[in-house]
């Protein structure tokens, strides 16, 4: 029964220094709140993440309709009526290919991705007019545009538009008339009805974002192509056909059928203005070329993921001490158990405060230094050896250096992780595959059961 309560005992000391371990975790869910916060101050400062959509070509005109209307005393009439209306085109062509060149802002602690990307937009339209207005209908054609949905036009600067090899005037707003923060537009030459015309335009600009970039693949055909020094791109939406990622960067590239992407469809359905400009922000669910500039694995995440593995190393520590105190006959207080785990909880905020400072690795190093010292220390007198003591700290050496590891590996850890729960299993099997588990608990085995080194379970001399 005495066993039963030791196991019970370490059990539960296991369970309670998930209080400490749980706190610890809050600590890091709050540091990643504080990053958080600080991106959406650069944002605000600089530029937020971009989405760029465009262009489209718009063709707005007036419409005189017959309704039918019920006046005050409900007779119904039919009355004319103006009516505001226009007609949206989309690129037969669009090939959109650029440089992101990035940069590091900082605020407080926090390190922020920002980049600029120089940006060559280019986009070929079929402009055809319907002539017959139908029986009865007055139809006038207004200004033609082009416009451009840009998430964050603070992010924008030299701006040169050229339509048919000519120079525009680019301006402010997703439409003439409209002169919010969702993008730029271009006035064109008016257009005729009854006649096909094509329009050839080359956007070039500079524009600025935090952290992400997205495109929108609204023509017939999308040809689209972003490089970058960054050597850690993200992608979502859709994948690249063609990507190549190394230390001194990335290049990727997309080939799109209109046919394959909702995007058209998900303009068309965005909310707008009354003068019809679409702000990029409002394009959510259409579908998109997205790229992320990111840490694969920043102090945060990786300080999560050590926390994740915090009861694993205070488990086998326990089960350690649990086995040297069976086998040595040396009692190890429960206080001493909770003192030993503290400390080792006491780990990952080290880890989590240091690695703010400096580098995650020498962070790494330092914490766990630190913390096996101590325990170390302590255990010489516990265990009343230094070289039980030393024992102790190779064991926790290499838990550490395993799970350093873990998390800096971004495709492996998953079957790092696997490997390293099998070594441990692994080594309690075998140094306890001798242990008479009856005998420790005060219990003879039962009629025919196998006693240790003895075969059949025939009793010795």
């Amino acid at each position: 029964m005495r066993l039963w309560m030791r196991i019970a005992m370490v059990l539960g000391l296991t369970l309670a220094i998930l209080v400490p371990l749980t706190m610890v975790r809050g600590v890091v869910h709050e540091r990643q709140e504080y990053r958080r916060q600080a991106v959406a101050d650069i944002a605000r400062s600089y530029a937020g993440a971009q989405t760029f959509a465009g262009p489209v070509l718009v063709v707005p005109y007036q419409e005189e309709i017959e309704v039918e209307e019920a006046d005050r005393s409900g007779i119904v009439r039919t009355v004319n009526k103006t009516v505001q209306r226009r007609w949206t085109f989309f690129p037969k062509t669009l090939a959109v290919e650029g440089l992101l060149k990035p940069d590091i802002r900082r605020l407080d602690l926090h390190e922020v991705r920002v980049y600029q990307w120089h940006g060559t937009v280019k986009a070929g339209f079929e402009v055809a007019i319907p002539a017959d207005a139908g029986t009865g209908r007055q139809r006038r054609l207004g200004q033609p545009y082009l416009s451009y949905a840009i998430s964050d036009v603070r992010g924008v600067t030299v701006p040169v538009l050229r339509v048919d090899r000519r120079t525009r005037a680019v301006e402010k707003g997703g439409a003439p008339g409209h002169h919010g923060r969702e993008g730029l537009h271009a006035v064109l030459d008016a257009v005729r009805s009854g006649q096909v015309s094509t329009v050839q335009t080359e956007l070039q600009l500079v524009l600025a974002g935090t952290e992400s970039l997205a495109l929108v693949p609204l023509g017939e055909q999308n040809n689209f192509s972003l490089s970058s020094t960054w050597p850690h791109p993200r992608f979502e939406g859709r994948s690249p056909q063609t990507r190549m990622i190394d230390a001194d960067g990335f290049r990727a590239g997309w080939d799109i059928p209109g046919v394959a992407t909702n995007a058209q469809q998900g303009y068309l359905a965005a909310p707008r203005s009354d003068d019809g400009a679409r702000a990029a922000n409002t394009l959510a669910g259409v579908d998109t070329v997205s790229v992320s500039l990111v840490d694969p694995v920043d102090v945060y995440s990786k300080t999560d993921r050590a926390t994740k593995y915090g009861l694993l190393f205070v488990l086998l520590t326990f089960i350690g001490f649990f086995i040297f105190e069976l086998t040595k006959a040396l009692p190890i207080h429960p206080i001493q158990y909770g003192l030993v785990g503290l400390a080792l909880a006491m780990f990952f905020l080290l880890l989590l405060s240091l690695s703010e400072h400096v580098e995650f690795g020498w962070a790494y190093l330092a914490a766990g230094v630190a913390c096996i010292g101590l325990i170390t220390f302590y255990l010489s007198a516990v265990l009343r050896s230094v070289v039980r003591a030393l024992g102790f700290a190779a064991m926790l050496s290499t838990l550490y250096a395993a799970l350093y590891g873990l998390l800096v590996s971004e495709d492996n850890a998953l079957v790092l992780g696997a490997g390293l729960l099998f070594v441990v299993l692994a080594t309690l099997m075998t140094v306890t595959r001798k242990v008479d588990w009856y005998q420790l608990g005060g219990r003879a085995p039962s009629p025919g059961r196998r006693g240790p080194g003895l075969p059949g379970g025939m009793p010795g001399d």
